[in-house]
């Protein structure tokens, strides 16, 4: 019998609310049914990516307040998209939000903080939510990161072929699907993706994005810079292991590379992407050599430079978006968090210990009744 489960999710990236309703038939993952995309305010969206990134010190009750607000945004989001399937509430199982991170320290802190009052959305939408995904898996040891590729496992894996996918949002992370065996399923971040560029481009440009990519495509790779970057020792350790904009922003970029005044800002934003595609390319080839086939998804799929430079990179491999196999691009990571919640609900665990360095898999998140 089918029940139907809606995701929430918003990335480092920060540049919106997806919300997806999911089908599934058994605990199995059928389709999406509908989905839906917010944006945060201009102001709440400043607040929150300083947080992130900068680490800022702030009031209790300013933390508070930017908690109901990112609730309230992810509830708003979650209503129009059921008002617009002409679904009611009683319709929905289960609500799976990842909130908002704005802190993720796994190994010093031993914890990770999303924004996003669970109760306030469950109110908000008359649906049990479940939450706070992170912190049972560090709880054990792990990363608590990345989580999605349990998920990927479900979806993408092939018992004959190879594959490893490729999520593309504010920073990347790669899946290791070798086959359909889901003990032998990695994951890890790879480093920086749209969010650092996205920075630059706003210091440089006052724009929130490189539309396509269309700036950094008028610039020259400034290979002193690349390699300045590349020489980054998070690069070289071994998975598991996660990552953020506090890590990768710009001001780690005048650190790595103290000239970088002197130089064009649209050779610089080229020289980002090509770090992206860089480090994605050398991860892959260094932790799964044997893939055969990488499956894109996030919001760098829609850049054509990026998406045009790991081709030719990942030579040998063939390099296409996931909507080749059945989901949306833009729509992957709501829909993972739709299906913890249906693992969740169902008393299963959605963690992979070989992914996150947990010592046990775990039943992830809290659950808010509505």
């Amino acid at each position: 019998m089918s029940e139907l489960y809606l995701g929430l999710m918003s990335g480092t990236s920060m540049d919106g609310v997806d919300a997806v309703l999911c089908e599934f038939d058994d605990s199995r993952f059928v389709r999406v049914a509908h989905s839906q995309a917010g944006s945060y305010p201009a102001t709440l969206r400043t607040e929150l990516l300083r947080l992130q990134r900068e680490r800022s010190a702030i009031t209790l009750a300013t933390l508070a307040r930017l908690d109901h607000a990112v609730a309230q945004c992810f509830a708003r989001v979650a209503r129009t998209l059921l008002k617009r399937a002409r679904v009611v509430p009683a319709q929905v199982r289960g609500v799976g939000s990842h909130g908002q991170t704005v802190f993720h320290d796994p190994k010093g802190v031993r914890s990770s903080l999303q924004l996003g009052d669970p109760s306030a959305i469950a109110a908000a939408t008359g649906i049990a939510t479940v939450a706070d995904f992170r912190r049972a898996d560090i709880a054990r040891g792990g990363q608590g990161a990345p989580l999605v590729p349990a998920f990927h496992h479900a979806v993408f894996a092939d018992a004959h072929e190879p594959r490893c996918v490729l999520n593309l949002g504010g920073i990347a992370n790669v899946t290791v699907l070798p086959d359909a065996d889901a003990s032998r399923v990695r994951g890890f971040d790879t480093g920086p993706a749209s969010g650092l560029m996205d920075e630059w481009i706003s210091a440089r440009r006052g724009l929130p994005y490189d539309a396509g990519g269309r700036w950094a495509a008028t610039g020259a790779t400034h290979d002193v810079l690349l390699e300045a970057l590349i020489s980054e020792p998070y690069f070289r350790r071994k998975p598991p292991k996660s990552t953020g904009r506090d890590v990768f922003n710009t001001a780690w970029l005048r650190r790595r590379f103290p000239r970088l005044r002197t130089l064009r800002p649209q050779d610089v934003q080229r020289t980002l992407a090509d770090l992206t595609v860089r480090s994605v390319a050398d991860a892959i080839r260094a932790h799964a050599p044997v893939t055969r086939r990488v499956l894109v998804c996030g919001g760098g799929v829609n850049n054509p430079l990026l998406m045009g430079s790991l081709a030719l990179e990942l030579a040998g491999m063939t390099v296409e978006t996931t909507s080749k196999h059945g989901l949306d691009p833009q729509h992957v990571e709501a829909a993972a968090f739709a299906w913890l919640a249906m693992r969740t609900l169902n008393g299963l665990s959605g963690s992979l210990p070989a992914v996150t360095g947990a010592t046990r898999a775990a039943v992830l998140g809290g659950i808010y009744r509505a």
